[in-house]
């Protein structure tokens, strides 16, 4: 592997040339690195040829980290549903506005470090400081992007393993509902009911229960198959006959208030039909058919609007508002309950009852029991007492407490 050395350019500093072998046209191919001493040039070329020998593709290493990420990002595309594909698209452009111009055999964890805590301060998109959880996506991206670099031989480590989210940086605002809410969610009638009760009792994504059939539904046996997902796309509803990643296409167990409700919703939904054989969709909209984004979102805004007016404390105001209609609208006194709140809320209940991680992890669809741990881990944070009580009771129910004299 003969190099070329003493080869001093106008600007002073010297090359030497690494032989690489031969190309595919026959062709002694090179790499020609600098040094403004011939101990430093030396350096480099010694550093080429000891990455050559662990297999790394020295010819690539002028690669930007945007060409990779465009490799990887073309590479999702293919596996990944549309709103996921945006979602790493959004985290990706973070990444690419900061480093993408950059060698990606040149960025180190300080460059990506720098990335996160800027987004820590300030997002541009948001106007406002980003949440824990995105900037573990914009993290994940970045060491995916490496990763296939690495899976390329380009590059034998990975910068993105050793960055640190801020401690700093704002939780997103995430909560499983209170007693009381759940308690609005029991006993507030309206189109919408059906799905918050699904999502809060059985953890279902939204995109879950739109495309929900009452076959998908067995009372007797007090579970749902979760066998197809719905994606917005451009608006439109586009249902797949598959559950977001493997792990979501699972048998849920419901709980007996759950099945008791959707006994009752299902006798109802027959009633109105004046026939035995029901509309297949579980939570349809307005129309009968499957909901697009639009529809959902208009129909989530009206039931939110109902509870408002409903539970929401008017006492700052001389009347209280009798229609959620009047003109200006009616002041938001409640937290805007989302489809993710009471999904969260039922994770939150399988860990109040006592279910193992494992199988929370097989009801909620995780793809894997790392996202289960983290909602676990959380929640010991919060409810730490309880679990000491628990220990308190195992200890007392098998006489292994003994009196300190």
């Amino acid at each position: 592997m003969a190099k070329k050395r003493n080869v001093t350019r106008e600007d002073g500093r010297i090359a030497v040339q690494v032989y690489l072998g031969r190309g595919e046209d026959g062709k002694r191919k090179y790499k020609t690195v600098y040094g403004r001493t011939q101990k430093e040039a030396d350096e480099k070329a010694l550093q080429v040829k000891l990455s050559m020998r662990k297999g790394i593709d020295v010819t690539a290493e002028r690669d930007t980290f945007e060409d990779w990420e465009k490799r990887w990002l073309k590479a999702k595309a293919m596996n990944v549903s549309a709103g996921q594909l945006t979602a790493y698209t959004s985290c990706g452009a973070h990444l690419v506005r900061a480093i993408g111009h950059m060698p990606i055999s040149k960025i180190r964890t300080a460059d990506i470090q720098d990335v996160i805590d800027t987004l820590a301060d300030y997002n541009p998109t948001t106007k406002k400081p980003t949440a824990k959880k995105t900037l573990r996506q914009v993290r994940m991206t970045a060491a995916q992007v490496f990763q296939l670099a690495i899976d390329n031989r380009v590059l034998d480590y990975n910068p993105a393993s050793a960055v640190k989210i801020p401690e700093k940086a704002p939780q997103e605002k995430r909560r499983a509902l209170t007693k009381e809410e759940q308690e609005w969610i029991i006993n507030t009638p309206h189109r919408a009911q059906r799905a918050a009760m699904i999502m809060m009792y059985a953890g279902l994504r939204r995109g879950e229960v739109i495309p929900l059939t009452w076959t998908d539904i067995d009372l007797d046996k007090r579970t749902i198959q979760v066998n197809k997902t719905v994606e917005m796309i451009q608006g439109k509803a586009v249902v797949k006959n598959t559950a977001k990643t493997d792990s979501s296409l699972r048998t849920v167990d419901i709980p007996k208030v759950l099945v008791d409700y959707l006994r009752y919703e299902k006798e109802k939904a027959q009633e109105a039909d004046k026939v035995k054989i029901l509309r297949p969709l579980v939570c349809p909209s307005a129309k009968g058919d499957i909901m697009n984004s639009r529809a959902w979102a208009s129909m989530w805004r009206s039931y939110i609007s109902d509870l408002n007016l409903k539970y929401g404390d008017f006492s700052d105001m001389e009347k209280r508002p009798k229609s959620k209609f009047i003109p200006g609208g009616v002041p938001m006194r409640i937290p805007n309950i989302t489809a993710h709140w009471l999904r969260h809320t039922f994770a939150t209940m399988l860990y109040m009852a006592g279910v193992d991680v494992l199988t929370a992890k097989e009801q909620l669809g995780h793809a894997d029991v790392e996202t289960t741990l983290q909602i676990y881990t959380h929640l010991d944070s919060t409810y730490k007492r309880r679990s000491m009580d628990k220990l308190d009771a195992y200890l007392s129910e098998e006489g292994k407490i003994q009196s300190i004299k």
